[in-house]
């Protein structure tokens, strides 16, 4: 794709990146691959990163469009969408309301309960949470969760009662709320929208079983399987509850979600991310050059879905 096909303003791009959330390191990342794309297509962008001197200095930029690569809270959740809803910049990614509940783990799982998606059954914890209780509903192992946080930061696999408190005061660390999910043995997927289009699906395959921080953004040993093994119609399965998934939370033009599949094939949604990495271990990238799209091609389409949440 090239510039004369993107039907935003691009006089003067913007690529928000950094920030103050727990993700700033990888959004980092993210951004500067993002903007060194934007240059080689000769599209007029600079970085920015948001911890600098906050909205008061993105907007003293005077952008024409804002490409998103800020991860976590701050960036994914609504808050920056929102306010460039007010100053009326285009972004990319989806809106304040989809940003916002992608970013809630546990509002995300009840949409797609309430349309009848399935997703791991799931309890909110607390410090005097009733322990027995929830390893009684959920089962062992479970997962621990903050439930505003991606990058897996601040998750457990808890494997025992006696486990279960102090992986809930390791993700409180990260977050006020917190939840544990039933744990779902089997093989890990993820699959990226593109617009209308779903990439095809990506398993990732772990040497030490847990999808973490490490594995996705620092070790060399996590595999990425494309073609991903499931049959045609397994992968159709799949991609068409991916779109009903991410259509359910109002997501728009890019995103991936994170599925898994038990050992009697059935699939259950995880969460969605609405602003996914960027970097050179990131995921839609991968499935966008398997599909047969340059990654500098993938940048500016992602850009050209920029200002669609207002002419919707």
């Amino acid at each position: 794709m090239s510039l004369k096909d993107v039907n935003i303003d691009c006089s003067r791009v913007v690529v928000v990146y950094g920030g103050s959330s727990a993700e700033r390191e990888v959004s980092l990342k993210s951004g500067a691959a993002v903007l060194e794309a934007l240059k080689r297509q000769k599209i007029n962008a600079e970085g920015y990163d948001l911890r600098d001197k906050g909205l008061v200095g993105l907007e003293a930029l005077a952008p024409s469009a804002i490409f998103v690569a800020l991860h976590g809270r701050g960036g994914e959740d609504g808050t920056l969408q929102g306010a460039l809803e007010l100053l009326g910049i285009p972004y990319t990614g989806s809106g304040v309301m989809a940003s916002a509940l992608g970013m809630d783990k546990q509002r995300t799982k009840q949409v797609w309960q309430a349309i009848g998606l399935p997703t791991p059954e799931s309890i909110m914890l607390t410090a005097d949470a009733d322990w027995a209780g929830v390893v009684a509903t959920l089962g062992l192992p479970m997962m621990v969760k903050p439930v505003h946080e991606g990058s897996t930061l601040g998750i457990s696999i808890v494997k025992s009662q006696e486990a279960l408190e102090a992986a809930y005061r390791e993700a409180a660390q990260f977050d006020a709320r917190v939840m544990a999910e039933r744990f779902v043995v089997g093989e890990e997927y993820t699959v990226a929208l593109l617009d209308e289009r779903v990439l095809p699906a990506i398993r990732v395959e772990v040497p030490g079983g847990f999808y973490d921080y490490e594995a996705k953004y620092v070790s060399n040993t996590t595999q990425y399987h494309l073609p991903c093994g499931l049959t045609a119609e397994e992968e159709a399965q799949l991609a068409t509850l991916c779109q009903h998934a991410f259509a359910a939370i109002g997501c728009e033009g890019w995103g991936r979600v994170d599925v898994m599949r038990d050992a009697n094939g059935q699939f259950w949604l995880l969460e969605v991310n609405t602003v996914p990495g960027m970097t050179d271990h990131s995921l839609v990238p991968q499935a966008a050059a398997y599909a047969g799209i340059e990654f500098d091609d993938l940048v500016v389409q992602i850009l050209h879905s920029a200002g669609k949440q207002n002419a919707s």
